[in-house]
């Protein structure tokens, strides 16, 4: 018995020392990491036109103070719309995922036509395009940004109970963006993930949601730091009056997980998860999601603009703060001096009249002014004219303002200062805005790459059983596939980046294939199938439904494949047997044909459509 206590002991204090280690590499990696946290909050603060606040010697945000009461300090917000359009630049060449077999097998085509359609399908069931817009934001705006790829057991459908009562899901990948203040390296010169030995992932969470989780009721504190929840600011992203720390949140508590890749000490990495003075979870990294089936770090890195010897990047923001500074400087002395020349100057001489009444009325139209006899009238001091050179220093910060952010007058505000009229030299001005921003449209292409190989490594280690994918099919049916985590390979096949069309694109592209005849058969006319598919694809299915009934065909021809894979179906006397047996052979050719009991039964139900056509 006094054996037990003794290890028992021994194990409270292990577990003791553990969180305290893991407290203090936490907080000496925010130490580290303090000044650039700093300059994102100024980023941030610059484009939400909180602008005159700065960095002080102490390494925190101030307010900038006016050196006389009446100082104009007007913002005049040049970044945000600058922001704006980069952001819908980026947006447009949003890359999508495409999987290309690595040889020319039947096997590795089948398996990267299904890494497609689970790729395709997670994009849609995890909003992955609203992930990467708002993962898109951050790095526009701080630098950097990050993706968290994990596996939710608590999502997918329904496949049980457990011995509580409680359901049981299959599971699905979940993908998180992350903003930089919530990840914190153990090297910040590293200048790719790879070479990060270990990831602090910190944030303020509710105690009653760590309570639902991990079973651990802690007390709750204020959090009151604005780097552990920057999404939590009631005024947006602008600083509260006193300058310095974000608004409070109640019942909250740090929850710090410590993710360390493989070594010699743990083979298979290590997670520790930490929240108050709670040891909340210690053991290997849950996730093989490297290649080969290795554990590596679940996060992906995005940055805006690569920073040599940084593992932290630099944004367009950073870049375009001086001139910010520099532009409201110079109009909002050029509105002092247009307030001078209209509302005036008055020059009194002591005494001569009542100057705390002139004060507060000023010279209005029709004022009776009465001065002492013998004294000089009040008269207007003359200001001169406005400067030249106001005008010429704003227009040449505006000027820089295009050369530094990367944006052109025609893509910020549809503009055409070179007086282009052609079609083609429009074009050419718009690919060289997104030429300038290859840097992030390469960050962006490579994130989302290693976003999907990890997407796939984790339904290879989780997707056990036979699960059912479902994808939207042509003519926006839905279309089954079933598979389990055998057929998954994401380390043999070779992924692609395209990007999606816009539909006016589309389009533009159908009406040049029709132009050049290259959707017409053999013998010069177009089928009744490719007519219906172009008038799906250009928004008028319905109108061809309406008359002609052979979509409807194809698409119980489809429905009747996804039965056939499982039980045998008989033809109806009402299909249009040419329809449907063109449907099922392609069924049959597209892979249908290596299962032998599938293979039989289309084979039958063919048979039975031959019979009753004759």
């Amino acid at each position: 018995m006094q054996e037990n206590d003794l290890k028992e002991r021994a194990e409270k204090l292990r577990r003791e020392a553990l969180v305290k280690e893991i407290r203090g590499d936490f907080e000496a990696r925010q130490q580290a990491r303090r000044q650039i946290e700093r300059g994102w909050q100024l980023n941030m603060n610059f484009v939400s036109g909180d602008q005159f606040c700065d960095i002080n010697p102490a390494g925190e945000l101030e307010e900038e103070g006016t050196d006389f009461y009446w100082q104009s300090r007007r913002c005049f917000n040049h970044i945000a719309p600058t922001v704006d359009t980069r952001l819908a630049r980026l947006a447009k060449v949003r890359p999508t995922l495409e999987v290309r077999a690595f040889s020319d097998s039947e096997e590795d085509i089948k398996t990267a036509r299904l890494c497609s359609d689970i790729l395709r399908s997670v994009k849609s069931r995890a909003d992955l395009d609203g992930v990467i817009s708002r993962a898109t934001l951050w790095s526009e705006v701080c630098g950097t940004a990050f993706y968290k790829v994990v596996w939710n057991f608590d999502a997918g459908r329904i496949i049980g109970t457990d011995e509580t009562g409680h359901s049981l899901k299959e599971g699905d990948v979940a993908v998180i963006p992350l903003s930089p203040f919530e990840v914190y390296p153990d090297d910040l010169t590293a200048p790719t993930m790879s070479e990060v030995k270990s990831i602090i992932h910190a944030k303020a969470v509710p105690v009653a949601e760590i309570k639902e989780k991990f079973g651990v009721e802690l007390p709750g504190r204020t959090v009151d730091d604005f780097a552990l929840a920057p999404y939590s600011a009631a005024s947006g992203w602008k600083r509260p009056q006193d300058g310095t720390r974000s608004p409070a949140l109640e019942d909250r508590e740090i929850l710090i997980e410590r993710y360390t890749r493989p070594n010699g000490t743990f083979p298979e990495g290590r997670l520790e998860i930490v929240a108050g003075d709670k040891l909340l979870f210690e053991g290997p990294l849950p996730y093989k999601n490297g290649d080969r089936g290795e554990r590596v770090l679940p996060f992906v890195r995005q940055t805006g603009i690569e920073l040599a010897g940084s593992f932290f990047g630099t944004s367009v923001v950073d870049r375009m703060i001086p001139l910010q500074r520099a532009y409201n400087a110079v109009r909002n002395r050029k509105h002092e001096f247009l307030n001078r020349l209209t509302a005036g100057v008055v020059a009194v001489e002591d005494g001569s009249v009542d100057a705390e009444e002139l004060a507060e009325e000023g010279l209005c139209p029709g004022k009776v002014l009465v001065y002492r006899q013998g004294s000089n009238a009040p008269a207007f001091l003359d200001c001169g004219k406005l400067p030249a050179e106001f005008g010429e220093e704003e227009e040449r910060i505006a000027n820089e303002f295009v050369l530094v952010s990367g944006m052109s007058e025609i893509s910020r505000n549809s503009a055409n200062p070179t007086n282009v009229v052609s079609a083609v030299g429009l074009q050419l001005l718009l690919d060289q805005d997104t030429n300038r921003m290859h840097q992030a449209v390469e960050s962006v292409e490579r994130a989302v790459k290693e976003v999907g190989k990890q997407i796939l490594h984790l339904y290879k280690q989780f997707a056990a059983a036979k699960r059912i994918l479902r994808m939207t099919g042509t003519g926006g049916h839905t279309e089954l596939y079933y598979f389990d985590a055998s057929e998954i390979s994401a380390d043999d096949v070779v992924f692609e980046t395209g990007y999606d069309r816009s539909p006016s694109e589309v389009k533009e592209e159908i009406l040049n294939l029709l132009s050049l005849g290259l959707l017409k058969d053999g013998e010069g006319n177009l089928p009744d199938e490719t007519r219906n598919r172009i008038l799906d694809a250009l928004g008028y299915g319905s109108l061809e439904n309406a008359r002609d009934i052979s979509r409807l065909h194809i698409a119980k021809a489809e429905r009747e494949n996804i039965l056939l894979a499982q039980e045998d179906a008989e033809a109806d006397e009402y299909d249009d047997h040419a329809l449907h047996i063109t449907e099922h052979l392609r069924f049959l050719l597209s892979g249908g044909e290596q299962d032998a009991a599938t293979k039989a039964r289309v084979m039958r139900h063919l048979e039975s459509h031959r019979r009753k056509g004759e």
